[in-house]
């Protein structure tokens, strides 16, 4: 266990690791972080900042020197200058390895006897037209790397379509499209010693690739694929001896949940649990990294709606804390782009949970 006044460092210089640097304040512990861009709204609440490239070992050296534990904030954080400081990171950077290949990933999936979408590995045009053909359209092209948030990914309505498509100067690949009524996640936390916890799930609503709204509870016809979705998460921590929280994202459908993709880190659609969960995400983390008990990850209110808050609608966003029992947080970041994170807001709707 890591004593009040350890160092926990953070790869990566976003909102996911400014709300894991606050949390890990409030346990007493120190912060600094790691990241290329000079803009960095976790370093506004670290106690310092290295401003290097990824691909620079002596400043990735001197940054885990002054670390006793190191984790991220960012999946896509190059893997191979992490390699002689691995043993202080946590989750593994297997993780990494596994979730950066949309490829690797499904089979990796598929072995724990999950089920994705259908897909194939695309090499050239030539594949392309082979996949539209075998699994069918409408399906959807994506970057076997670095895609988020919709980026990286071309729909694909016909083979008409796919043989007007230019392919990327990168490796793809095709996923069939899946019928699904709901989309949901499921956010587990796992300590050093293997004990794992499961925060309820919400119901997720995505606007032009982007999460909108995760809201609590799930409908019933979700709720009832809960359950095998979450023994195939924790499949996933237990294959990677995962520390950490994880989050593992599925479709529901009329066949039973559809894994969609993973994600080796705190995620936007459990932000909600800052205030809707006895512990919150970005809490669990920093207890399971530093080795402390795991906490409560029960649901505290019967209702909540968790917003985010996206572009210029951070201008006035201060005006949702007129509605009561709203929590608003923003990230700090300097422009509001179109489909940038800027913030989230949470409502929590008041009352005894029914039992």
């Amino acid at each position: 266990m890591i004593k009040p006044g350890g160092t926990i460092g953070i790869l990566g210089g976003g909102q996911l690791g400014r709300m894991m640097a606050i949390s890990a304040a409030q346990l007493g512990y120190h912060c600094i972080t790691y990241a290329p861009e000079r803009d960095s709204v976790a370093a506004e609440v670290c106690s310092d900042f290295f401003c290097n490239k990824w691909d620079d070992r002596a400043a990735l050296a001197a940054f885990a020197q002054q670390c006793d534990v190191i984790t991220w904030e960012f999946e896509n954080v190059p893997v191979a200058p992490l390699k002689p400081i691995e043993d202080q990171i946590f989750p593994h950077p297997r993780a990494l390895e596994t979730a950066q290949d949309r490829l690797n990933e499904k089979r990796f999936v598929e072995k724990l006897g999950g089920t994705p979408a259908a897909f194939a590995t695309i090499d050239s045009h030539a594949d392309l037209m082979t996949a539209v053909d075998r699994i069918g359209a409408p399906g959807i092209l994506k970057t076997r790397r670095d895609g988020y948030d919709g980026k990286g990914q071309w729909r694909i309505d016909s083979s008409r379509d796919a043989e007007g498509l230019r392919l990327p100067d990168t490796a793809t690949i095709y996923e069939g499209f899946v019928e699904f009524f709901a989309e949901f996640s499921v956010i587990l936390v796992r300590g050093h010693d293997g004990e794992v916890r499961f925060w309820d799930s919400a119901e997720n609503v995505h606007e032009g690739g982007i999460l909108d709204t995760s809201t609590l509870p799930a409908s019933d016809r979700i709720q009832e694929q809960v359950e095998p979705a979450r023994k195939l998460a924790a499949s996933v921590a237990q294959a990677l001896n995962y520390v950490g929280v994880l989050t593992c994202e599925f479709f529901a459908t009329h066949e039973g949940p559809t894994f969609n993709e993973m994600a080796p880190r705190v995620h936007n659609s459990g932000h909600w649990s800052i205030e809707g969960a006895a512990t919150s995400q970005f809490e669990n983390h920093i207890r399971a990294i530093v080795g402390l008990p795991l906490g409560d990850t029960a649901t505290v209110a019967p209702r909540i709606a968790m917003r985010n808050i996206i572009g210029k609608d951070a201008k006035t966003a201060q005006d949702m804390l007129a509605e009561p029992n709203m929590h608003l947080h923003l990230y700090g970041k300097k422009q509001a782009r179109d489909g940038r994170k800027m913030g989230h807001a949470t409502k929590l709707h008041r009352g005894e949970i029914s039992t």
